[in-house]
């Protein structure tokens, strides 16, 4: 067990040194949430908050959504790394080494995992700055950091998973689109009811809104419905999939 978590701690610490050299893919994902709050919020923001209840601001609303954006983004970066590493021989070469066998894939996801939480820190206080008005009591905050946690265990483990899964870098980009659309397909922007009957009906069952309601009633003291439960047992399954398919993708060239 010790040697496992030591083997994971050196592949976190390469992650890291990766990420110093190469900047560009963590700043944009630092970076997008951010253009996404300020244009929704200053642009768009009079006509989508239309159909809010009266009086609520919509720079409230949208708060939580760009929160899971934070998350969900991150399965790109999570995946184009575990291509990386596959396509480039890395993990051939990691093969032959008496490391933990989840040790590379464990350090991907934790590393993401941290970006994931850096990046949701930046939206909250730059929303706060903007305005935003959180309800959330102390207990409120630990089970958002713990429900942040756990959906970004699960975009993690997918991304790492469409990554070792892709031909090349390029394929492990385009698997990842649908987790990075599907926000905008959800409660994230505007309510479920302001939209077409079939559109509707998508966003109320879709995994996602589910995970962004329980953020907007954690953060919001809005009603959280049987959403808590739902979304994490969505996340688990979810989770167990990205890291069961992951570590056989990793052995798959034996």
């Amino acid at each position: 067990m010790s040697h496992a978590i030591a083997n994971a701690r050196t592949m976190l610490r390469r992650q890291y040194k990766h990420d110093l050299r190469y900047p560009a893919g963590t700043v944009s994902a630092l970076i997008m949430p951010l253009v996404f709050l300020l244009l929704f919020t200053y642009v768009f923001g009079g006509q989508m908050g239309m159909g809010l209840p009266s009086g609520a601001g919509y720079i409230d609303y949208i708060v939580p959504g760009i929160v899971f954006m934070c998350i969900s983004g991150g399965v790109s970066q999570a995946a184009l790394g575990a291509a990386m590493d596959m396509t480039e021989g890395i993990i051939a070469r990691f093969r032959t080494m008496p490391i933990s066998r989840g040790a590379v894939l464990t350090a991907h996801a934790v590393a993401n995992v941290i970006r994931g939480l850096g990046s949701v820190a930046i939206i909250i206080g730059v929303s706060l700055l903007m305005g935003f008005e959180p309800e959330a009591g102390f207990v409120d905050w630990i089970a958002f950091v713990g429900v942040v946690v756990l959906y970004a265990l699960m975009i993690s483990w997918l991304g790492v998973a469409f990554g070792l899964s892709a031909r090349n870098v390029e394929g492990a980009n385009a698997k990842t689109l649908p987790l990075v659309f599907l926000p905008f397909i959800s409660s994230a922007f505007v309510p479920p009811e302001s939209t077409a009957a079939g559109v509707q009906w998508f966003i109320e069952y879709q995994p996602f809104t589910a995970m962004i309601e329980t953020i907007r009633g954690l953060l919001l003291g809005t009603p959280i419905g049987s959403n808590l439960i739902v979304s994490a047992l969505w996340a688990i399954g979810f989770t167990l999939i990205g890291y069961v398919w992951a570590l056989r993708l990793y052995h798959r060239d034996r």
